[in-house]
């Protein structure tokens, strides 16, 4: 990977399966911090579905992402039906009902009365309308789950907009998965694997034309 001839080779990995960086292709300081700083969230979709070769190339990119000893732990179920990705932001709500029933208090501070009466009203706040779910899992055994499928979405997400795509990470939907065996057995997952993530795909209504201010860093230096 770092000779520049490519006159070196592992026993497991030849030169010819690491693709060359072309120097041109390289981003300059200026476009990197402008692609970093562009990144939003986005909750309101166009009723439209996206691609399925988009969706593959988005797993694909998420693919990249660092992982514990390179382990790529994670597996990805993706909803692609409108239909029952509101399904599933229901069963979602019925977990959020009987979670307000039993820990009303905790139930307010997690906003969960909020999002059960917007449903009510009409308005999914779990899943924004998206017409597209992607879920990250992988073996609950493993120690490192939660950090290397965070940042397998992150790169998901990160290179959604070269698509033409917006999404934003489905707190209350992750939050859920685990915690009602329902909404786990209507996914699919295997048994030994635990949800680490879901993120919301679709193609944005609105469009930004600007950068949003940030928190100046707070640092100790040592």
């Amino acid at each position: 990977a770092v000779c520049p001839t490519g006159a070196f080779a592992l026993d497991w990995l030849s030169p010819a399966q690491c693709p060359p960086l072309p120097r041109e292709m390289r981003l300059s300081g200026e476009q990197a911090e402008q692609f970093l700083r562009s990144r939003r969230s986005i909750r309101t979709y166009q009723e439209k579905p996206v691609e399925r070769w988009k969706i593959e190339k988005l797993l694909e990119i998420a693919g990249c992402a660092p992982s514990a000893k390179n382990h790529q732990p994670w597996h990805w179920t993706v909803v692609e039906t409108p239909s029952e990705v509101q399904r599933l932001s229901g069963m979602v709500v019925d977990y959020m009902r009987a979670f307000i029933a039993e820990k009303p208090k905790l139930a307010a501070l997690l906003s969960y009365p909020r999002v059960v009466a917007a449903w009510d009203g009409g308005y999914d706040r779990v899943c924004r309308g998206a017409p597209h779910l992607i879920v990250a899992h992988a073996d609950k055994n493993w120690g490192f789950g939660p950090e290397d499928t965070a940042l397998a979405l992150s790169y998901l997400e990160l290179y959604a907009p070269m698509l033409g795509l917006g999404t934003c990470w489905a707190g209350y939907f992750y939050a859920a998965v685990n915690a009602y065996p329902p909404l786990f057995e209507a996914l699919k997952l295997p048994a030994r694997h635990k949800a680490f993530g879901a993120m919301m795909v679709g193609h944005p209504k609105y469009r930004y034309q600007r950068l949003v201010p940030r928190k100046p860093p707070r640092t100790t230096w040592m």
